[in-house]
């Protein structure tokens, strides 16, 4: 069964215990103390680092932005001196999904959808479903939320139990497929968490490189409380850009731009959405989440060989979760090696022995592989 952990209370802060240990049930006075560092990303895995150091801690698609979409930026940029106005990148976005524009509000980055959530609607009682991306949690504790944990179980492949979710929570919020499992839960599954008066709020970052992004509920007008947060951030190497977009009931939506700042998404970034929905680009994008999966299960079979490593799967995202002995001393000779892997234990649910891995290429992946060898040789000596 899952574990339901109330939080904030006060927690172990020791990485080696991995799952938190949960002490008394009084908030924490500063709604901060989590036992898990939520704000580390895998940019801090890169950050200051020399071009030599190959990067598999950042789930953005190598080789991006693409030439015509940097094209297409760059000429946005002289239209500057006016002010941002979304309505044709909204009615793109729309267009996208087959959806009505008012189901539509664009982001500056997924990020700041969990933030607006936070702000605007009033959860008596959130959960975040873990192990996934962090900052839903961060969000919601920094707008003065007691958030209570769904930890899935590692034993399941932390896939999501029909009764994980408490009956009474009126804020669930799940990833798929979920950073950093890259589990893929069934969109009907997923549905089926609805409730009359909870917000369900599914996370589908990664969706675009899932081949045919089978089991999304993008496009779901039938699901009531349903919120899709999409990011163009991965597979189109915008991050440094910040878009991303909310897809929802229209009360939610006006909810929502309440408590959003003006102007929060930039005219590049509107154009970069704009062109990013348009048939070419989503064609090209289908071809990339091809490439990736290929990808992918080359990086699985080649991990294989490694006694030492257990891959979690079906993975179904441009990243893999895996587990070894060691894997924290792992991480730092790999860097050494010349290679950057995300670490695991700053996830809710998982410990120091994990770590996660971006797909790239087949060549990078024979030389990471190579590298991880000496780097569990060495460790085991």
């Amino acid at each position: 069964m899952p574990s339901r952990i109330p939080i904030p209370t006060p927690m172990s802060t020791d990485p080696s215990a991995g799952l938190p240990t949960s002490g008394s049930a009084t908030p924490a006075a500063d709604g901060v103390s989590t036992g898990f560092d939520l704000r580390h990303h895998g940019d801090a895995e890169v950050r200051g680092a020399d071009a030599d150091l190959t990067d598999l801690a950042v789930n953005v698609r190598a080789g991006t932005p693409p030439d015509w979409l940097k094209a297409r930026i760059a000429d946005s940029l002289d239209g500057l001196a006016a002010y941002p106005d979304g309505r044709t990148a909204r009615e793109a976005v729309a267009a996208r999904h087959g959806l009505p524009v008012g189901r539509v509000l664009l982001t500056a980055g997924a990020a700041e959808a969990f933030v607006l959530l936070a702000r605007a609607i009033p959860a008596q009682r959130p959960v975040v479903v873990h192990p996934q991306f962090t900052e839903p949690e961060a969000a919601l504790r920094d707008a003065g939320h007691t958030v209570e944990r769904v930890i899935l179980d590692e034993r399941n492949g932390f896939r999501l139990a029909p009764d994980a979710v408490p009956e009474d929570a009126d804020l669930v919020v799940i990833g798929n497929p979920t950073n950093p499992t890259s589990v893929l839960h069934p969109a009907d599954a997923l549905a089926g968490l609805a409730r009359p008066g909870r917000t369900l709020v599914v996370d589908e970052a990664f969706m675009d490189a899932v081949p045919g992004e089978r089991e999304s509920l993008a496009d779901r007008t039938d699901v009531p409380g349903l919120v899709v947060l999409r990011s163009l951030t991965k597979t189109w190497g915008l991050a440094g850009l910040r878009i991303g977009y909310v897809l929802a009931e229209p009360h939610t939506v006006t909810a929502l731009e309440r408590v959003q700042p003006l102007w929060p998404v930039s005219s590049p970034a509107l154009t970069a959405a704009e062109a990013c929905c348009a048939p070419p680009a989503l064609a090209e994008a289908a071809r990339a989440a091809d490439r990736t999966a290929a990808d992918r299960a080359h990086l699985a079979d080649r991990l294989a060989q490694l006694a030492e490593v257990r891959v979690c799967g079906p993975a179904a995202g441009p990243f893999l979760l895996i587990r070894l002995p060691g894997a924290m001393a792992i991480r730092t000779r790999l860097r050494e090696l010349g290679f950057a892997v995300r670490r695991g234990d700053t996830f809710p649910g998982l410990g120091p022995d994990w770590l996660r891995l971006a797909v790239r290429d087949r060549a990078t992946t024979d030389r990471f592989v190579i590298a991880l060898a000496k780097a569990i040789a060495e460790s085991d000596a």
